[in-house]
């Protein structure tokens, strides 16, 4: 998407804390609304679960860095956490050609 600084990266984010946890699920802004189906397999990318809000992405690197469980759909933002070390290409699975990633971080207290 493009706004009056430039290119920028535009993302639907819902946030959930639980306990001591932070799950944050996270898709790029064009597929809220879309339905990926695959086989006997259909994820609804829809606005109630994924559109909490409207983030850019120092708002996303931010969520990502704080999260513990991260949910994530498209080549932006699965790009974006591949960049930021919280996951490898190898873990990105694809639906209808489209990245999905899932991340659990797991800490020693």
């Amino acid at each position: 998407m493009k706004s009056m600084r430039g290119d920028i990266q535009i993302y639907a984010a819902r946030t959930t804390r639980y306990s001591d946890s932070l799950m944050i699920n996270v898709c790029d802004a064009d597929l809220v609304g879309k339905t990926l189906s695959e086989g006997e397999l259909v994820i609804s990318l829809s606005r109630d679960y994924f559109q909490e809000e409207v983030i850019e992405n120092e708002k996303a690197a931010d969520l990502l860095k704080k999260c513990s469980i991260a949910n994530l759909v498209g080549e932006k933002i699965v790009a974006l956490a591949i960049t930021m070390g919280l996951a490898k290409e190898v873990s990105v699975k694809r639906i209808c050609g489209i990245p999905f990633l899932m991340i659990f971080k797991f800490y020693h207290r």
